[in-house]
């Protein structure tokens, strides 16, 4: 085996431990929370926005 096989095969299995740690619920939860962040800061600086006119 050469080192550069060891090296991949190791990353491959970092890689696959990493995978299996993350389950579908905590993606679709870290989805949701990211639409819901970007939906209220872009609502507060347009209310920002408004009443920093008048």
């Amino acid at each position: 085996m050469k080192w550069n096989d060891i090296r991949v095969g190791t990353l491959g299995g970092t890689l696959c431990s990493i995978w299996a740690s993350f389950s579908l619920g905590d993606v679709m939860q870290t989805v949701i929370m990211a639409a819901l962040g970007t939906v209220v800061s872009y609502m507060t600086s347009r209310f920002l926005r408004k009443i920093g006119k008048h």
